[in-house]
């Protein structure tokens, strides 16, 4: 590798120039990759939600219900008529209310009581509204306009929407927020008024590049666009810092700047090496999962951590080259403490911390497997927001609702009476709208409207839309998708095609889920190998391992205690995200045991492991908290919220760990270590003694 950092030295101007080509190009790119905000486009093809909507899709011009519009203090001539100017907007596609269901020209008393207070209720008109995917953010705009801030609008299409336009909002306003906070972090633990210039430009231009080229994937997840960037800044700043402080220690030693840069890149290469592989497993376990957001994430933060390593190993060394006079100019006494007496602290106290540590493990494992959990998209929102505002309004009113659609084959209308019948004999079925509920069996089709009728029949399917008074989610609506679903097989086996929001919800929980297992096992075996060939030792990756793994089931299992309810899809990214970037943490502590113990007895190993890696693992781990809570404070997406929240609560523990717990668990394996690593040889009083006694003789 020397002779590679040479060539990079050597030819500044054309990796300065390279990177420049790059990072126009990117920014010519970046805004042009969508982004996706809908979880369920990212079940698997083979789910059955997912074949019911390409069904529905192949068939029939409308989609999915996918909105509800609460109109108050209006009229039933009122009602019919917000239902026309509703379907005069761009980008609505249907709107179903109480005529589609029943008759508005007979006395609603004598009609069924649960059918017409389905659609309308104590003055209180509720209109089932589908709005076009392509067209959401526009429609949603023009539905608000048309009702008013007093009335009320939620539903799938809806948080789509809301999530567009307010997370990038949000996003753009943590950046303005990180990005100053990290740089005085920087000042504070560098000991060059200009190097913070040189840690943000580098890591700067990675970002640009990996953001940029995401455009390869043509759309990425609301999660990647949303924590991608901050993510890659918090988890690869402490590339930078290490390799900036083996040059430092270089330059001491009165090297000349080029010598001492080249030996910094080839002495930290291997260790900053293994800690970015270990973080780019981490988040390329992500890839296997079915759900789709594994992937699109894992792929994207993986790259960006190699776009980190690379412009590390090359942009940033030209860059110090370019600029050291002013770094060295810019110099200051270190503003931080030595740490000694907080390693001499540390060693004290790192038995009972073992101790506390193998108590809480076990606990800390079963209880965060007792979480309850949101799979989809209704709880995003808050109370705190309109939407989730507009949404406790509607169900004041008229209770949880979800629309769902079914198909069957179409033709047998005698069979589809039958069928209509038993799907309203299940409880929570409100209404049903089909062709036999509102034309009649008895009726051809060709004597109906045609607009009717293509939303009634298509080709080879009746489509019948139901509205179901649950949740989105939750057992009852999951119950419910089991009941519609079994029912649906007695008429129809192997025949029909069930879709809506609480369905594609009761498909995803079951996919991500079984993902759980798969990409915990697969991250974590792959970074105790990294580990095992980085330390040619059979117990340090254990070691390591074990130690982050039970910071973050502690982390996991704190909503539980607090009786929190965690998105699923947060839960399981962060279980990948906080081993694959605190592990650096217990990497670094662990090498410099080692290298100290050879010279040095176990305790005083310890206290100067401490003291060497307290202001390195500070500078990392604060920006990481930091951006974490910053994501989990500002954001109003829920599933954003709590990512950054667990993600500034894990970087605390994983710190708290390396700094008070590993200390304890090499000076308690001290000996088994030696033993099983490869090419170490610890001190050892006695064979020091028989060493002096030799150089005496």
């Amino acid at each position: 590798m020397r002779h590679f950092f040479r060539w990079i030295l050597k030819h500044k101007a054309l990796v300065i120039a390279v990177f420049a080509v790059g990072c126009i190009i990117c920014a010519l790119c970046r805004p042009q990759v969508q982004v996706n905000y809908d979880m369920n486009d990212y079940l698997p093809e083979d789910s059955p939600s997912t074949i019911a909507l390409n069904v529905m899709e192949d068939e029939f011009e409308g989609g999915i219900p996918n909105a509800r519009v609460m109109i108050s203090n209006v009229s039933v001539p009122e009602a019919l008529t917000y239902k026309q100017k509703l379907l005069q907007i761009d980008g609505v596609t249907d709107v179903i209310w109480l005529d589609d269901a029943a008759s508005v020209y007979e006395p609603l008393e004598t009609q069924d009581l649960d059918t017409t207070e389905s659609y309308y209720k104590d003055g209180s008109a509720l209109f089932t509204v589908t709005i076009d995917e392509e067209k959401r953010v526009e429609a949603a705009h023009a539905i608000r306009a048309l009702i008013g801030d007093d009335n009320a609008m939620t539903g799938a299409a809806v948080n789509m929407a809301v999530a567009t336009e307010s997370t990038v909002k949000e996003i753009g306003k943590i950046v303005k927020i990180a990005v100053p906070i990290v740089f005085v972090i920087l000042l504070l633990t560098t000991t060059s008024w200009f190097e913070p210039v040189l840690f943000l430009a580098s890591i700067g231009i990675a970002v640009l590049l990996n953001s940029g080229s995401n455009l390869i994937f043509g759309t990425i997840s609301f999660v990647t666009n949303g924590a991608g960037n901050i993510l890659q800044l918090a988890v690869s700043l402490d590339y930078s810092v290490f390799l900036l402080h083996r040059f430092e220690e270089f330059r001491r030693e009165g090297l000349d700047a080029e010598e001492a840069m080249v030996r910094a890149l080839c002495e930290s290469f291997t260790s900053i090496l293994s800690s970015g592989l270990t973080t780019v497993i981490g988040f390329a376990a992500l890839i296997l999962m079915r759900f789709g957001i594994g992937p699109d994430m894992g792929l994207a933060l993986a790259k960006g951590i190699c776009f980190s390593l690379l412009t590390v190993f090359t942009i940033l060394p030209v860059m110090v080259m370019l600029t050291y006079q002013w770094v060295e100019k810019t110099a200051h006494p270190s503003l931080m403490p030595k740490f000694v007496l907080f390693g001499k602290a540390v060693e004290k106290q790192m038995i009972p911390m073992v101790i506390l540590f193998c108590m809480v493990m076990v606990p800390g494992y079963l209880s965060q497997q007792q979480n309850s959990f949101y799979y989809g998209s209704e709880h995003i929102f808050g109370l705190s927001t309109q939407l989730g505002r507009d949404t406790e309004k509607i169900d004041e009113v008229f209770g949880k609702s979800s629309p769902m659609v079914l198909m069957v084959p179409r033709g047998d209308t005698a069979k589809q009476t039958l069928f209509s019948s038993a799907l309203k004999e299940i409880p929570e079925v409100g209404s049903v709208v089909s062709f036999v509920d509102n034309a009649g069996a008895e009726i051809p089709p060709e004597y109906l409207d045609k607009d009717t009728l293509s939303k009634l029949e298509s080709e080879h399917y009746s489509r019948m839309v139901l509205t179901v008074d649950t949740e989105y989610e939750g057992s009852d609506a999951f119950n419910v998708v089991r009941k519609i679903r079994k029912t649906a097989g007695k008429y129809y086996p192997g025949q029909w095609q069930l879709a809506g929001e609480s369905v594609s919800t009761y498909d995803l929980k079951d996919t991500i889920t079984a993902d759980n297992i798969t990409v915990n096992l697969i991250a974590i075996g792959a970074v105790f190998v990294v580990l095992l060939f980085s330390f040619r030792s059979l117990l340090i990756p254990l070691v390591l391992v074990l130690a982050i793994e039970t910071a973050i089931w502690i982390n996991l299992s704190i909503p539980y205690f607090i009786d929190s309810t965690l998105f699923y899809l947060a839960y399981l990214i962060i279980s990948s995200i906080q081993l694959g970037a605190t592990v650096d943490y217990a990497i670094l502590t662990t090498s410099r045991y080692l290298e100290f113990r050879s010279t040095l007895p176990r305790k005083k190993a310890i206290e100067q492991t401490i003291s060497a890696v307290t202001v390195s693992i500070l500078t990392s781990g604060s920006v990481m908290t930091l951006v974490g809570f910053l994501l989990g404070f500002i954001t109003s997406h829920g599933v954003l919220k709590q990512l950054g929240l667990l993600l500034g609560s894990g970087t605390l523990l994983s710190m708290a760990t390396v700094f008070f717990v590993l200390p304890g668990l090499l000076y308690l394996l001290d000996k088994p270590i030696e033993k099983t690593t490869k090419g170490i040889t610890f001190y050892h009083k006695a064979k020091a003694a028989d060493v002096k006694a030799a150089e005496r003789v």
